[in-house]
């Protein structure tokens, strides 16, 4: 499958503003963004909730910017390793946007809630994500218990016909 916005010409920081324009537009009431090392935070408040998205930023060594996808694969110049990395880091910021406008579209729409559409990105009291609190346990239960049928109700109609 290919890559939303792998061949995007959007610079990083023109999706980071349509991020802000967006949520300008449905009202948030803060917005921030900041990165640090490997990672990207975007975060505001909507709804009188904290919501932060943190992204993991593409890895300068990878091999992806060192080697070419040639056959024989060839070592990048400096100048196309970077040319590489910064396709790399406009994709993602691409794809925030598009996540964040859909989720709010949904919100719009009325396919959900506020609340299930950023359930995983809503802060909660001690700084820590739901995500980052729950999803830990979650996947614990699922490795270690017995999964239901995905659509039980059909085989309970299947067995009863």
């Amino acid at each position: 499958m290919s890559q939303y916005a792998a061949t995007t010409e959007v610079s990083s920081e023109r999706s980071r503003a349509e991020i802000e324009r967006t949520l300008t537009r449905w009202r948030a009431s803060g917005f921030m963004y900041g990165w640090d090392n490997d990672r990207a935070l975007v975060g505001f408040v909507l709804n009188d909730r904290q919501v932060r998205f943190e992204i993991t930023m593409p890895d300068r060594e990878d091999k992806r910017f060192k080697r070419s996808n040639h056959k024989p694969p060839r070592p990048l110049t400096p100048t196309q390793s970077a040319a590489a990395y910064e396709q790399a880091c406009r994709q993602l910021w691409r794809a925030l946007s598009l996540v964040i406008k859909a989720k709010l579209e949904a919100i719009e729409s009325g396919i959900a809630t506020f609340e299930n559409e950023f359930l995983a990105q809503l802060v909660l009291p001690d700084g820590r994500t739901v995500g980052d609190a729950v999803t830990p346990r979650i996947l614990d239960g699922i490795d270690h218990s017995e999964m239901p049928s995905l659509l039980p109700e059909f085989e309970t109609k299947a067995i009863n016909a």
